[in-house]
């Protein structure tokens, strides 16, 4: 198993080109099944995710090809196969996002509960009930979910808790169902708008994406089109927060800084310096932040995405701090590998209760999830010594290149072969 080395002390500085959003890319990839048409993604990261969903699309018989800019072409018009097995998505919860965009266009799907980071509960019933209440025929056998519909039918759909991955298959769904569907308590999440704004450009009626009630008029069919991903607005904040954590200056270009309002507050509140322009954004900090509390909560709150690497950076902050999970209940296993590297950290209940240390010592740590890498990573990167960072194979479904694009601003950090 591939393992990080990182040699901390070492402050960021330079520039870092932002990649396409994750949590955009995979269910516009989805959304390419509600099409006979070519759909052309560009801004594509290379990520462990968007292989896997790649070769879930051409395993199902969608045609495609990709440039060496990744710039993706997609055709489902020869799909043969409706069937997302196991062996394919045990390792992505986003492989459920299949599943509206098959039964809508080709009336069946058989697609495989979904497996991905053990960061608590997501459960998929909220998808189902959804494609329920618009006329499908849905039953669960041996771990698959098996879906019929002739043609879907709009419904009032009223989410009980704002689901992102939720509100897009259903939304998705409703592209092609006859008449209206409104999903009321929907998701508010940048990469819902990225995914309205995709398929509006294929041809669907949709209103109020990133409000609470979104109303989507279905359409018989949806064409091809050529659209870029948005911006990972979670990239863009662990490297905000690796400049701040490392005391560096960093210029982060091709962002979106409109999508990380509460981002970058809270690090202008610690006590970091923060230069908006355009798409660019510009950190510098020069001494020792203030601790901040934060309560995680969805969009526009404070993301969850960003609890793990904000609580690496209170670990090293002057004073007291509070960290509140609001999102996920079994998110905090980073904590005990932080407190191997010298953090003061305690867990109660939802709680992460931190008092700032003067400095982290290198040791070797084991990433439990996406993000906690991360967290794992910045506390590497400012600690005395050597870091090693084992299971990093989580880290490489959601960040692009990151060794490399850390080295290009002065990280000491190599990929150790298995």
């Amino acid at each position: 198993m591939e393992k990080l080395l990182i040699s901390g002390g070492k402050p960021l500085k330079g520039e870092v080109r932002i990649s396409g959003a994750k949590n955009s890319v995979l269910p516009i990839l989805a959304a390419s099944l509600l099409s006979d048409e070519e759909v052309i993604i560009g801004n594509v990261p290379h990520l462990q995710d968007v292989t896997t969903t790649i070769s879930l699309l051409t395993e199902m018989g969608a045609t495609l090809s990709i440039d060496e800019k990744m710039k993706v072409s997609i055709n489902s018009s020869s799909m043969k196969s409706f069937y997302a097995p196991y062996e394919m998505v045990k390792t992505m919860r986003a492989s459920i996002l299949v599943l509206g965009p098959l039964l809508a266009h080709f009336g069946i799907a058989k697609v495989s509960l979904p497996g991905g980071c053990a960061i608590g509960s997501r459960p998929v019933n909220l998808h189902i009930e959804g494609l329920k209440a618009m006329g499908a025929n849905i039953k669960v056998e041996d771990g698959y979910i098996i879906a019929k519909a002739k043609r879907l039918k709009g419904a009032k759909i009223s989410l009980p808790i704002a689901t992102v991955t939720g509100t897009e298959n259903l939304m998705m769904a409703a592209t092609l169902a006859s008449g209206k569907t409104v999903i009321k308590n929907a998701a508010k999440e940048p990469e819902i708008i990225d995914l309205a704004n995709c398929l509006r450009l294929m041809g669907a009626s949709i209103e109020g994406d990133g409000t609470s009630d979104i109303t989507i008029i279905g359409v018989k069919k949806l064409s091809g089109c050529n659209y870029d991903v948005l911006p990972d607005r979670i990239e863009t904040a662990t490297f905000l927060v690796a400049a701040a954590i490392t005391k560096g200056n960093l210029t982060l270009t091709h962002t979106r800084p409109d999508t990380i309002k509460v981002i970058i507050n809270k690090l202008r509140k610690a006590g970091a310096q923060i230069l908006i322009k355009n798409d660019s954004i510009n950190i510098e900090v020069k001494s020792q932040l203030n601790a901040v509390n934060i309560i995680t909560n969805p969009y526009p709150d404070f993301p969850t995405d960003m609890q793990a690497q904000f609580i690496a950076l209170n670990s090293i902050s002057k004073g007291k701090s509070k960290v509140v999970e609001s999102v996920f209940e079994n998110r905090f296993m980073h904590v005990q590998e932080l407190v191997r590297m010298g953090a003061d950290i305690e867990i109660n209940g939802n709680t992460a209760i931190i008092k700032g240390v003067k400095g982290l010592t290198g040791a070797p740590v084991m990433a439990t999830d996406l993000r906690a890498s991360a967290s794992l990573i910045l506390a590497g990167l400012v600690a005395k010594g050597e870091t090693i960072v084992d299971r990093i194979y989580h880290i490489d479904r959601g960040y692009e290149c990151i060794e490399e694009k850390l080295t290009k601003i002065g990280a000491s950090i190599k990929r150790l072969p298995q």
